[in-house]
C-alpha cells in the first residue's frame, strides 16, 4: 500500500491551490480552510498517538471521541468567522473542507482494512 494515500487529502489540497488562483476564488477561503484542515490534521494525529499509548480503555474512548467533537468544532468555527467578514471566503473554505474531507473519509475506509492485517 503506498504511503502517499494516507495522505491523498494533504495532495488534494496542494492541488486545489491553483483552481483557486486561476479560477478566482477567493484565496481567504483556501487559507482558512486549508489552515483549518491542517490544523485538525495535526490534532488528530497528536491525540491519536496518545489513544495508541494508553492502556486506559477508557481514555482512549475518551481521546478518540474528544478527536471527533473538536476537530469537527475547530473546522466549523473557522469556516464561520472566515464567513462571517466574506460570505465568498466561507463558502469557498466550506466547499474545500468538504471535498477535503470526502477524500480522507473514502481512504479511511478504504484503507482500513489494509491496515488491520499487520
Amino acid at each position: 500500500m503506498p504511503v502517499w494515500l494516507r495522505y491523498l487529502d494533504m495532495v488534494v489540497l496542494v492541488a486545489a491551490l491553483p483552481v483557486f488562483v486561476f479560477g478566482g476564488f477567493p484565496m481567504a477561503g483556501y487559507l482558512v480552510g486549508g489552515a483549518a484542515w491542517i490544523a485538525q490534521r495535526l490534532l488528530q494525529a497528536a491525540l491519536a498517538q496518545r489513544a495508541r499509548d494508553s492502556k486506559d480503555p477508557r481514555t482512549v474512548v475518551g481521546l478518540t471521541v474528544a478527536s471527533m467533537i473538536l476537530r469537527g468544532w475547530l473546522v466549523a468555527a473557522w469556516i464561520f468567522l472566515v464567513g462571517v467578514n466574506d460570505n465568498e471566503a466561507g463558502l469557498a473554505a466550506a466547499v474545500l473542507v468538504i471535498a477535503l474531507f470526502t477524500v480522507y473519509f473514502a481512504m479511511q475506509f478504504a484503507l482500513r482494512p489494509m491496515e488491520s492485517r499487520r
